[in-house]
């Protein structure tokens, strides 16, 4: 909705503030789209295609303008979000199986390595 408005509610943001909102409302949407897909590169890119698509729509809208700088930072943000919600996920099944959550090189524990 916020796209499609001549002015946005507040005060204008100019740069760098502009930017670090598209960096941030981006961080928001790559972390859920990450957590709801559980497949951060597929979440990154459905996120920059959703970018790309609200920059060239407000090149149409009156009173906005687009600009590939502001699609950067919306890739930066769900960039991020997406590695975060990856993150998370991995942590998240690695308590569910009962692992350290290390990763395939962990180390055994104490009790799988000196049986027998």
């Amino acid at each position: 909705m916020l796209s499609s408005s001549a002015d946005t509610p507040g005060p204008p943001l100019h740069h760098p503030l502009d930017w670090a909102a598209h960096f941030l409302s981006y961080l928001a949407l790559g972390y859920a789209l990450g957590r709801a897909t559980g497949r951060p590169t597929l979440a990154w890119l459905l996120a920059a295609w959703w970018g790309a698509g609200d920059e060239i729509h407000q090149a149409f809208v009156p009173g906005r303008e687009a600009g590939i700088t502001d699609w950067w930072f919306d890739l930066a943000g769900s960039g991020l979000g997406t590695w975060l919600a990856g993150r998370a996920c991995l942590k998240r099944s690695a308590r569910r199986s009962g692992r350290s959550g290390e990763g395939p090189g962990a180390r055994e524990t104490w009790q799988d390595g000196n049986r027998g």
